[in-house]
């Protein structure tokens, strides 16, 4: 099923981008934007990741560089029989986490320092099973491909605005321009938001159930929406297409409201909150 809403998402946000490019250069533009797409989804398969990383500037660490963090990932992917993942920090004063990877075998869990100062094991252990339930459910790929194609259909759109309507090719002169500017990152983030808010809660009930603890990824919930609320996350700002990838979004201002990628906070801890008055629903995680 997640291959086939990976290619499926692939196929949309392609599609958008020829239409963008058709909208700037008519058909010689949409055969460019076709072509120039099909690169962009051979790569972001197997790069995105890599490229996401870099954003980021996350460091690699190990059980030498971060013992308390290397230690609760290792413990929590035992506990779901997951690979051991890359396990990275980001240099960011935002409390927030996020996980990337084309497969479980490749996959990459990153803490923010921020997240890091703020919460307390059982807290971190909560957020980082959280992510490892994405690595699970096999969304890091559609996940970090999303991150990857919109951000090239907003580039797009500014080409479009600053070098669009000069063009004799385009069918629609500046009013196809407007239309790319505004339309085409309205429409990826709309693809992102109908994605990515399901997955969150799919996530949250994986992770209470690698963790073994619904409350703590509640109660870390709680500290992150509010501590993100006031804290930039100057990178997460600048490529807002990968703002779904964080556990909470990381944006402020702009359409950070209006188009949020993440479901509201609020309803995510009352379900973490039902599933642990649900004995059914708790497994024996790695605390106990």
């Amino acid at each position: 099923m997640n291959t086939f809403r990976t290619g499926f998402l692939m196929a949309l946000l392609t599609a958008i981008f020829v239409t963008a490019g058709f909208l700037i250069g008519g058909p010689g533009g949409m055969t460019i934007a076709f072509l120039f797409a099909v690169g962009m989804n051979f790569f972001a398969y197997w790069n995105s990741d890599r490229v996401v990383l870099s954003i980021y500037h996350a460091q690699e660490v190990n059980e030498a560089t971060a013992p308390r963090l290397y230690r609760i990932v290792r413990r929590l992917a035992e506990n779901a029989n997951l690979p051991m993942p890359k396990v990275c920090i980001v240099e960011n004063p935002q409390p927030n986490a996020f996980a990337t990877g084309r497969d479980p075998a490749h996959a990459a869990v990153c803490a923010t320092t921020g997240i890091l100062e703020r919460l307390s094991d059982e807290e971190l252990a909560g957020v980082l099973a959280h992510e490892l339930g994405h690595v699970k459910n096999r969304d890091t790929l559609t996940m970090t491909i999303t991150a990857t194609i919109a951000g090239a259909v907003s580039m797009l759109a500014n080409f479009a605005f600053f070098f669009g309507g000069n063009d004799r090719r385009n069918p629609l002169g500046m009013v196809g321009v407007i239309l790319v500017a505004i339309l085409a990152p309205v429409a990826a983030m709309l693809v992102q938001m109908s994605l990515s808010r399901a997955r969150e809660y799919e996530a949250d009930k994986a992770g209470a159930e690698i963790s073994g603890h619904p409350l703590w990824l509640a109660a870390a919930l709680d500290k992150i929406s509010h501590a993100a609320g006031q804290i930039e996350n100057r990178a997460a700002d600048d490529h807002p297409a990968t703002a779904h990838m964080f556990i909470i979004n990381p944006l402020h201002g702009g359409f950070a409201g209006l188009f949020s990628t993440h479901p509201p906070t609020e309803e995510r801890i009352a379900r973490l909150k039902a599933m642990a008055g649900t004995p059914a629903d708790r497994i024996k995680g790695p605390w106990g």
